[in-house]
């Protein structure tokens, strides 16, 4: 039951995450319209509703290939590697799931990542090094981690997610080049001024804020798949093991900081504010849940 528990609170979280995430969205594209020109927030409106489209179709057709591409995955099938093949699909059988794609990264570190836009349409990443290092208890569970990312639809979410904070980066980027051209009319006075100096405010710490919240929506997601793969494999211990194996060993030579919220484990190297900007939850938080769990 504290399975379930867990999938369910971790999911209603996020979702109020991500309706903040839009909110924050939507109301930055008005205050950049008032602020261009009196009256212009239906404009700002209509246009971070364009640019959101237009980023969200890209990344819903083409963010997994992207995602792959760029962390260096190779696609592999049955005859390449039967056993990890073979493991993957009795997984998708206990989970309801197709088979997705499943490809392998030409590194030493022990990582793992899941893409798509559904489960139809989806690819799981797994390192040499995770393949090599882990017990096979212990990589099934990653496994389960990485499907139950699949199932849970959190691969469209977080190129969703990706999406909206491109977004508006670029609409802070257009807003700051022309921020000072802008004209009002003889009506516009002191509320236009105001929503300028609120726009330019915006605009320079409207894509960290933004990063933050992609941040903050990644680690719930993280908690979920954690639970939700341990529900699947029904062995929580062996997730916990192989994270134990996976921390202090995740950094990939080739997952560029975009995509690095993907991956079970966070690929970047640790600097001075990784904790702040981290795209994953502790490490020791997610062993400490699991462990409960048995």
């Amino acid at each position: 039951m504290f399975v379930y528990h867990e999938i369910t609170k971790n999911k209603v979280k996020s979702s109020l995450l991500f309706a903040g995430f839009l909110m924050f969205f939507m109301i930055f594209g008005f205050i950049i319209g008032e602020a261009s020109a009196s009256g212009g927030g239906v404009g700002g409106l209509t246009l971070a509703g364009v640019i959101a489209i237009i980023y969200g179709f890209v990344m819903y057709f083409a963010g997994s290939k992207i995602a792959l591409a760029s962390a260096g995955a190779k696609k592999i099938d049955r005859q390449n590697l039967p056993q990890i093949y073979n493991m993957v699909e009795n997984l998708c059988i206990a989970g309801g799931l197709p088979t997705p794609e499943i490809y392998v990264m030409d590194d030493p570190a022990l990582n793992a990542f899941a893409t798509g836009r559904d489960p139809k349409h989806s690819a799981i990443a797994l390192t040499r090094g995770i393949i090599e290092k882990l017990e096979k208890q212990e990589l099934e569970a990653v496994i389960a981690h990485e499907l139950s990312h699949v199932g849970n639809y959190d691969i469209r979410f977080g190129m969703l997610v990706i999406a909206l904070v491109g977004a508006i980066s670029i609409m802070a980027d257009i807003f700051l080049r022309f921020a000072f051209h802008f004209k009002g009319g003889k009506k516009s006075g002191q509320a236009q001024l105001i929503m300028i100096v609120i726009a330019i405010a915006l605009s320079i710490f409207g894509p960290l804020v933004a990063m933050m919240i992609q941040l903050a929506i990644s680690r719930k997601r993280e908690y979920l798949a954690d639970a939700s793969g341990a529900l699947l494999i029904r062995n929580p211990g062996a997730l916990a093991d192989a994270l134990e194996k996976i921390s202090g060993n995740s950094v990939l030579m080739s997952m560029p900081k975009s995509s690095a919220h993907l991956c079970i484990s966070n690929p970047l190297k640790k600097g001075f504010f990784s904790g702040l900007f981290s795209t994953h939850p502790p490490i020791e938080e997610r062993i400490k849940i699991l462990r409960g769990m048995l």
